[in-house]
C-alpha cells in the first residue's frame, strides 16, 4: 500500500495548493475591481486636459514652453518601465519586460543614447541580473499610486527635459483595456505632442491669459500621464494574477480528480490481490 500512501501525500499537497491559489484569485478579483474604478476615474481627466491643451495651443504659444519642443533628433532619452514588485501573475512582467527590450534596441539602433527607470521590483531585477545600469530604481510605490507618486518621477524628468539634457521620455506599461487585454505599449510623453489640428473647437473665457494656463496645465498634463501609466498597471496586473490563479485552482481541481481515480485504482488491485491471496491460502489449506 506504499503507493497508495504516496498518492494520499500528494492529493493533500495538491488541495492545499488549491486552497492558496483559490485564495489568492479572491482577492486579486477584489483588488482588481478596485484599481479598475480608479482606471476609469483617471480617463477623463485626461481627455479634458488634452481637450484644454488643444484649444490653447498655437505655433507660437508652443515655443514659449520647453515641455513642447520638438527636437530634431533624439540623441538622449530616458525609458521609464512599469512592472509589478510581486509575481504570480502569468506573463505580465516578462511581456512588459520584452516590450521594454525592443524600445531600447530600437532607440539604440537609431543612435539615440538610453536612459533606464524601472518602478517594480520585477523589472529591476531582471535587468539588473543583465548587468544594465538604472537610472532609477523603485520599489516603493503601492497598489495604490498617488498623483505625489506620478509627480516623484515625472518632476525630475521634466527639469532635465527643459534643460536639453534629454531629448525625450517613454513609458512603458500596459494598456489596459479589460480584463483580459492589456497589451505592453510604449508611449512617449515628453516632448508633449501637439494636437492635431481640425477638431471641434470650444469658446473658453479664459483668466488669467493663455500663456499662463498653459504653463500650469503642460506640467500636469505630464504628471497625469504617469498617473494614468500607474493606476492601469496596478489594474492590468490584479487582471493578470486573477486569471492565472483561476487557470492554477482549475489545473489543480483537474489534477485531483486524475490523482483520486488513480487512488482508488490502485487501492482495489491492492484489495483484490488480497483477497486473491486469502482465497489461495484457504484452497491450500483444504487440500
Amino acid at each position: 500500500m506504499a503507493k497508495g500512501r504516496e498518492l494520499k501525500t500528494r492529493i493533500k499537497s495538491v488541495e492545499n495548493t488549491r486552497k492558496i491559489t483559490r485564495t489568492l484569485e479572491m482577492v486579486a478579483t477584489s483588488k482588481m475591481k478596485r484599481t479598475q474604478d480608479r482606471v476609469a476615474a483617471a480617463r477623463p481627466y485626461a481627455e479634458a486636459l488634452r481637450d484644454v491643451i488643444s484649444t490653447l495651443y498655437s505655433p507660437d504659444l508652443a515655443e514659449q514652453f520647453p515641455l513642447l519642443r520638438q527636437p530634431v533628433k533624439i540623441r538622449k532619452a530616458a525609458v521609464v518601465l512599469l512592472t509589478s514588485n510581486r509575481g504570480l501573475a502569468g506573463a505580465f512582467n516578462a511581456n512588459l519586460i520584452k516590450e521594454a527590450r525592443a524600445t531600447i534596441a530600437k532607440l539604440e539602433g537609431e543612435g539615440t543614447e538610453v536612459e533606464l527607470h524601472v518602478i517594480g521590483r520585477k523589472g529591476a531585477g531582471y535587468f539588473r541580473y543583465l548587468g544594465r545600469t538604472l537610472a532609477t530604481n523603485r520599489s516603493d510605490i503601492t497598489d495604490r499610486p498617488s498623483p505625489a507618486d506620478a509627480a516623484a518621477i515625472t518632476d525630475d524628468l521634466m527639469d532635465r527635459f527643459g534643460r536639453r539634457e534629454l531629448d525625450a521620455v517613454y513609458a512603458i506599461y500596459p494598456n489596459f483595456k479589460s480584463v483580459l487585454t492589456a497589451p505592453p505599449a510604449t508611449v512617449q510623453i515628453l516632448p508633449v505632442t501637439p494636437p492635431k489640428a481640425g477638431g471641434p473647437t470650444r469658446d473658453y473665457i479664459l483668466a488669467p491669459d493663455p500663456q499662463t494656463i498653459l504653463g500650469e496645465l503642460l506640467p500636469l498634463y505630464v504628471r497625469n500621464a504617469m498617473y494614468r501609466a500607474l493606476v492601469e498597471m496596478t489594474a492590468a496586473f490584479y487582471a493578470s494574477q486573477r486569471t492565472a490563479m483561476k487557470n492554477a485552482t482549475d489545473n489543480a481541481s483537474d489534477m485531483l480528480k486524475i490523482l483520486g481515480r488513480t487512488y482508488n485504482r490502485a487501492r482495489q488491485a491492492t484489495i483484490t490481490q488480497e483477497i486473491a491471496e486469502i482465497v489461495g491460502g484457504a484452497a491450500a489449506l483444504q487440500g
